[in-house]
């Protein structure tokens, strides 16, 4: 049986998940445009900076305000900021991530023109927040943002 084209990409954002050194949670995303393969990303520090898992491996990396890691780039953020940085065209592409976008990555994705987003786990779950404040934003403003299907 072949494998469709969202679950190979969403295996190998399971699979670039690994690559983070992250303590707390490794997230991988890809970002698709007509089957292909624009951009990969997983969360960490801006490259050449440090390695949570090296620095911090008991407790990981100082945390923000909202208990978020200070220090590292989302999944999707890298992802984006690498295509950007490469001068790929990103309108219209489509998201694999495997935790669905946080609020501040939503607004990234939406101003970006990426029109789709698959996730594979919640945020909001992750969190314990009581809603995926990221995936509503997407849907209320013209971006598909759903749980991917398996």
């Amino acid at each position: 049986m072949k494998l469709s084209f969202d679950s190979i990409f969403m295996n190998l954002a399971s699979d670039l998940a690994r690559r983070s050194h992250c303590v707390k949670n490794q997230v991988g995303a890809v970002l698709t445009k007509d089957t292909r393969i624009i951009s990969i990303g997983y969360n960490g520090p801006p490259a050449g900076t440090h390695n949570c898992d090296e620095e911090w491996p008991q407790d990981g990396c100082p945390r923000d305000s909202r208990n978020s890691c200070s220090l590292a780039l989302h999944a999707e953020e890298n992802a984006i900021l690498y295509a950007v940085k490469n001068g790929t065209q990103i309108q219209d592409a489509t998201l694999y991530t495997t935790l669905s976008p946080c609020i501040a990555c939503a607004r990234l994705i939406l101003s970006s023109g990426i029109k789709h987003v698959y996730f594979r786990d919640s945020y909001a779950a992750y969190k314990g927040l009581p809603s995926d404040e990221g995936v509503d934003f997407l849907n209320k403003f013209g971006v598909v943002c759903e749980k991917l299907k398996e």
